[in-house]
């Protein structure tokens, strides 16, 4: 397993708004039976952990040199700039099973959408797992070559992960899916109904009389 190593300091008394501006994120590190701990990270640093370790794979958290294992627990960005504003690390215990999600990686080509002009329909990005913190799974792939009709589909049954792993997420669920087309030319050639019984109605309507009336003698 690759080894992710990310560097941490205690976070200084400084107002937050000052920390972001010098370049660091808050951030804060706590587990079962461990104390808090607030926290400043380098966001560029932060960054690049996060993509490639995302919330489902360990990191090597040094804290002014002393280093915890953790998993990045949740993240709050900037609702404009989309740009990671804090951080929430949970610290692990090696020898204790954790739950956490781990993302899907879809996989191969599907005939139904290749061939038939299927469209392909993702229904779970991701599923809840248990296991030791070692055999966390970084992502667990799904091969969608198995797509060959409308009728098939990938179930969270069929999905492969190490018998270390147990998926927690419910195994009749539908992972993927493939929906047949539209039929945009039955419905063009469909015939259209009009409700003409106003313009009947209409029609029916009775020419205005003429008057008979016979002119004055002179």
């Amino acid at each position: 397993m690759e080894k992710i190593e990310l560097q941490a300091q205690v976070r200084p008394e400084t107002p937050v708004e000052k920390l972001r501006k010098q370049g660091f994120i808050p951030a804060v590190v706590y587990g079962h039976n461990k104390k808090t701990e607030h926290l400043a990270v380098l966001l560029s640093a932060f960054e690049k952990v996060f993509r490639k370790a995302g919330e489902s794979t360990l990191v090597n958290l040094v804290i002014d040199g002393q280093s915890k294992n953790v998993i990045i627990h949740d993240t709050q960005r900037h609702y404009l700039t989309g740009k990671f504003e804090h951080a929430d690390f949970y610290e692990v215990s090696m020898t204790e099973k954790l739950k956490a999600t781990v993302a899907l990686e879809f996989t191969g080509v599907s005939k139904a959408v290749k061939e038939n002009g299927g469209i392909l329909v993702t229904v779970l990005d991701e599923v809840e797992v248990e296991c030791l913190p070692v055999d966390l799974p970084h992502n667990i792939v799904v091969d969608i070559s198995v797509l060959n009709t409308f009728e098939d589909a990938v179930h969270v049954s069929d999905l492969k992960v190490d018998k270390k792993v147990e998926i927690l997420t419910d195994k009749n669920e539908v992972v993927v899916k493939v929906s047949p087309p539209r039929e945009v030319e039955a419905e063009l050639s469909a015939p259209v109904v009009e409700d003409v019984s106003k313009v009947e109605g209409a029609a029916e309507e009775k020419p205005a009389e003429v008057s008979e009336e016979k002119p004055e003698k002179e």
